[in-house]
């Protein structure tokens, strides 16, 4: 696998070296933090110590839960929280909707904004700040007053851009940890003030059962310490951008602003299904929308939310990048992405 190029970053990003180091040294050290006993005491310690850590990387000042990741995060928001009407946006990840199945849509257009004047009294809304297959970034600041004026409150998920833009003024903020190097299987409800939440009791302060994934907390800290600059990738998604008009590409929701980690293209005439099998079978890593929903037969949902027509929607990839993403890897992607598409349109 060495040989390969890695460009599906939002789907998960490689556990970073300084995170797998910390979990190992962690894991010889294991007890459990609910244990009363000196090693447990140690445990909880260090559980608490990535906590703050945590918080503090994130600039985060209030409460923080930890999950088994953003689904877990994102269903114990929208199942426990006091109000009681539910909206969702209708570019939510599949995850969010699933766990708020009659809930009000809150729909967007074609750049894929949400409509603010749709918000309603009094509800929990589920906004999320960047999309993951489009990398469209939401109006945090506006979002924020206008739910705030109806009396509502925001569960913003958060896990595409948490350790990459600052966090919205949200009520409750879901966070994953390995989307930014940090290991799969942990995440993390903040929420500015519990008493909105109804506990269930057990760990984390009676709002999550089960022990505690000390090791893994510990990786999801040091991984958000450890994230290299993003300085380079204005450069990269810029080359893509151009490579992707270059070829006759589309790239969707050009206009909008935009995560420079997440970037949607599409090439009319070219199912996105066969763009994958051929692209990795020359060794690139890519994808159609987000990791749980591109294995199906079904058109995105986001972009059909978007306006885009079920076929126009069949021809989208996804390319997303990382700070240790090279510019040989772009240009190699390029390269094999547009010898395809000629031979896809000579034939």
């Amino acid at each position: 696998m060495a040989d390969r190029i890695y460009l599906d970053h939002a789907a998960t990003t490689p556990v970073l070296p300084e995170a797998r180091a910390a979990m190992a040294e962690a894991m010889a050290r294991w007890a459990n933090p609910s244990s009363p006993h000196a090693e447990g005491r140690a445990a909880k310690a260090a559980l608490e110590d990535a906590r703050g850590r945590i918080k503090g990387a994130l600039g985060w000042a209030h409460e923080l839960i930890f999950t088994s990741g953003a689904t877990e995060a994102a269903t114990l928001a929208l199942g426990r929280a006091k109000l009681t009407a539910r909206a969702v946006s209708a570019i939510e990840h599949d995850s969010v909707r699933r766990a708020a199945p009659d809930s009000q849509l809150i729909p967007v257009d074609a750049d894929g904004i949400v409509d603010l004047d749709t918000i309603t009294e009094r509800t929990l809304l589920a906004i999320q700040t960047v999309n993951s297959e489009t990398g469209v970034i939401q109006p945090l600041d506006q979002i924020a007053a206008a739910i705030r004026s109806k009396g509502g409150l925001w569960l913003a998920d958060a896990a595409q851009s948490a350790g990459k833009i600052p966090l919205p003024d949200a009520d409750l903020i879901v966070v994953s940890a390995h989307k930014l190097g940090g290991p799969p299987g942990i995440g993390a409800l903040l929420v500015k003030d519990l008493a909105v939440l109804a506990p269930i009791g057990g760990q984390e302060k009676g709002y999550r059962g089960g022990t505690e994934n000390g090791p893994a907390a510990i990786g999801f800290a040091v991984a958000l310490e450890a994230r290299g600059s993003r300085d380079s990738l204005t450069r990269l998604r810029d080359r893509l951008d151009e490579g992707a008009r270059r070829i006759g590409g589309t790239i969707v929701a050009e206009h909008s602003p935009r995560l420079l980690e997440i970037a949607s293209y599409r090439l009319p005439g070219l199912a996105a299904a066969a763009q994958l099998i051929e692209l990795d079978m020359a060794g690139i890593a890519v994808s159609a929308g987000s990791a749980c929903s591109s294995g199906t037969l079904k058109p995105s949902q986001v972009l059909t939310a978007m306006g885009w027509a079920e076929e126009q929607a069949r021809e989208v990839i996804r390319v997303s990048i990382a700070p240790q993403t090279t510019m040989a890897e772009v240009e190699r992607f390029l390269q094999i992405w547009s010898d395809l598409a000629e031979r896809r349109r000579a034939a």
